[in-house]
């Protein structure tokens, strides 16, 4: 019984983590990023962020943007660890340290 409720949570829980993902990789590239850096940075933010902090991001909305048009947006949204989050995902992606972009 107790194992059966474990691999019930740990079920959902991939399932959540991939609801997750495709909304943060969603809400970067409605806020102008290309599909490529939303993917990689959807992969290291998904279980860095609340959901009061990807609904701030989503709140981001706007045409292509730069990768610094985008971070200078972020650091609007007056949430330090959104920033720091949303910073150095986008360092390791877009200097190709982030494995997803090798």
């Amino acid at each position: 019984m107790i194992a059966a409720l474990a691999a019930a949570a740990l079920a959902a829980g991939g399932c959540v983590s991939k609801l997750a993902y495709g909304q943060v990789k969603s809400a970067l590239s409605e806020a102008g990023l290309s599909e490529a850096n939303s993917a990689c940075m959807a992969e290291r933010m998904t279980d860095r962020l609340s959901l009061v902090q990807l609904a701030k991001l989503k709140r981001l909305k706007g045409a292509n943007r730069s990768m610094g048009q985008f971070l200078a947006a972020v650091r609007r949204i007056d949430d330090p660890e959104a920033i720091e989050v949303t910073v150095s995902a986008a360092a390791l992606c877009t200097s190709g340290l982030a494995p997803e972009k090798r």
